[in-house]
C-alpha cells in the first residue's frame, strides 16, 4: 500500500516544517512501513545547520524514521486517531552524513508491542545503498 502526503496527514498529525516524509512506499498496518524523504536543499534546518556545508540533523533523521513508523502503527484501526510519542532512542548510531539532493529510504518494522508500548527497529538509507542511521524506537501510543 502507498500512500502520498495527503494521506500520510491523515494518520499522523505532523504538518510543514515538521512532517519529514515525503511518501510511504510499503505499509502492513501494525507490522512495517517504508518511507521516503527528498531532502531538499530548501530545508529550514540548512540555513544554520551548518552555513556553508549543509548537514541533515541526525536528531530529524531519527525523527524521520520515527514518523514513518507512527504510520505503521496508527494505521491500525484500533489507532485511529490516536498520536505516536517517544518512549525511547535505543542503540541509535549515524553512520553517513545526509545531505541535499539524497534521497532516504525509511525502514521500521514493530519488533514488540504490549499494550500501548511497542518497539521498532528502524534504518535511514541513502540512495547510493549506504546506511545513514539505525536505531531501536520505543514508542507510546496515546490518545
Amino acid at each position: 500500500m502507498k500512500l502520498n502526503t495527503k494521506e500520510i496527514m491523515e494518520i499522523i498529525p505532523h504538518r510543514q516544517p515538521f512532517l519529514l516524509i515525503d511518501t510511504i512506499e510499503e505499509l502492513e498496518p501494525g507490522i512495517r512501513a517504508v518511507g521516503r524523504k527528498c531532502v531538499s536543499y530548501n530545508e529550514p534546518y540548512f540555513a544554520g545547520h551548518f552555513p556553508g556545508e549543509p548537514v541533515m540533523p541526525g536528531v530529524l533523521i531519527v525523527e524521520a524514521l520515527a514518523q514513518v513508523g507512527s504510520v505503521a502503527i496508527l494505521s491500525k484501526p484500533e489507532n485511529k486517531g490516536k498520536i505516536g510519542y517517544f518512549g525511547a532512542i535505543n542503540s541509535a548510531k549515524f553512520k553517513n552524513k545526509v545531505l541535499p539532493g539524497d534521497v532516504l529510504t525509511l525502514e521500521v518494522e514493530i519488533i514488540k508491542e504490549k499494550g500501548p508500548i511497542g518497539v521498532g527497529r528502524a534504518k535511514a538509507v541513502k540512495q547510493d545503498g549506504k546506511v545513514a542511521v539505525i536505531a531501536e524506537l520505543t514508542f507510546a501510543v496515546g490518545a
